[in-house]
C-alpha cells in the first residue's frame, strides 16, 4: 500500500450567503478557492518535514476533480446579526524531524484575531498534551513569530487563518477555514 505523506500545506479560507445551506458551504468554498476538488477531512497531525507554502502555490499543484486531504474548520447561522467565525490553528515543531497539529475552531461572537488566537492556542495545547506534556498558556510568546515553549528540546511555532461573517436575516452565512495538505 502506498503511503500518502503530505510534503506541503496551504491556507485558505472564505465566506458565502444565500437562502439555502448547502449552496452558502459552496459559496464558502468557491471564495477558498477550494470547491473543484473532491475534499476529504482528514484528523490534525501536521507531517515532519511538510512546508508551507501559499494558497496561489497550492491551488496550482491541484487539479479540478482531485481528491484532496484538508483540516477545515466550518461555521454556519441563519441568525441575523450573528457573528461567527472559522480558523484553523498550527503548531508546528521547530524541529523538522517531528511532527506538528493543526487545529480547527468555530466561534461565535468573536473577530476574526480572537478566532486566530484561540486556534493557535488549541493547536499548540493539543500537541502539548499529545506528546504527553504538561501545557500551560504562560508559556506562549507572542509577537513577530509566534512560539510555544513546551519543554527545552521543543519549541513550536504557531500560524493560523481565520474567516469571520456576520449572519443575515433570511440567508444562510458559512465561513470556512482549511489547511490544504498538498502531496
Amino acid at each position: 500500500m502506498e503511503v500518502i505523506l503530505p510534503q506541503q500545506v496551504f491556507l485558505t479560507r472564505g465566506q458565502g450567503q444565500h437562502r439555502e445551506k448547502l449552496v452558502s458551504f459552496e459559496l464558502a468554498l468557491r471564495e477558498a478557492g477550494i470547491s473543484p476538488f473532491n475534499l476529504v477531512r482528514v484528523s490534525s497531525i501536521f507531517p515532519p518535514h511538510c512546508q508551507v507554502i501559499s494558497r496561489q502555490s497550492g491551488l496550482k499543484k491541484l487539479r479540478p476533480g482531485q481528491i484532496v486531504f484538508l483540516v477545515m474548520s466550518e461555521n454556519s447561522t441563519d441568525e441575523a446579526q450573528r457573528l461567527i467565525s472559522s480558523a484553523i490553528g498550527l503548531a508546528i515543531p521547530r524541529d523538522p524531524e517531528q511532527y506538528g497539529y493543526l487545529a480547527e475552531y468555530e466561534g461565535l461572537g468573536e473577530t476574526e484575531k480572537e478566532a486566530r488566537l484561540r486556534a493557535e492556542e488549541l493547536a499548540a495545547e493539543m500537541l502539548a498534551t499529545k506528546l504527553g506534556q504538561n501545557y500551560s498558556p504562560q508559556n506562549f510568546k507572542r509577537g513577530k513569530s509566534n512560539y510555544y515553549h513546551l519543554n527545552e528540546k521543543l519549541t513550536v511555532q504557531t500560524r493560523s487563518i481565520s474567516q469571520m461573517a456576520t449572519g443575515a436575516k433570511g440567508l444562510w452565512t458559512t465561513t470556512v477555514a482549511a489547511a490544504v495538505l498538498v502531496t
